[in-house]
């Protein structure tokens, strides 16, 4: 059974940092494309960033670009997405998933991350 838990997320001012957390079992996150998605208040779903299974190839939305990072640790099956310079327009519920956003083939339940301004 595949599972993926996301932490990190929480209340920070803007300007902050976090660093969201997405805990893999039932697959190798090296064996898939893995990424972040996200749905702030009252919005669609819009992709964050994604790396693909080789770690190759890493996208990022334009909205984010220069300020998140996604990363993988194999040894611990775990990736992570780095947000620094948070602004308040990124706070929404953010997702890891396994496969490419929008057609991805598991997620996790989601961690809240809110940015005061």
């Amino acid at each position: 059974q595949v599972q993926l838990e996301e932490s990190g997320g929480g209340l920070v001012q803007a300007g902050g940092s976090l660093r969201l957390s997405c805990a893999a079992s039932g697959l190798t996150v090296s064996s898939y494309a893995m990424g972040w998605f996200r749905q702030p208040p009252g919005k669609e779903r819009e992709f964050v960033a994604a790396m693909s299974r080789s770690a190759t190839t890493i996208t990022y939305a334009d909205s984010v670009k220069g300020r998140f990072t996604i990363s993988r640790d194999g040894a611990k099956n775990t990736v992570y997405l780095q947000m620094n310079s948070l602004k308040p327009e990124d706070t929404a519920v953010y997702y890891c998933c396994a496969g490419w956003f929008p057609a991805y083939d598991y997620k996790g339940q989601g961690t809240q991350v809110t940015v005061s301004s």
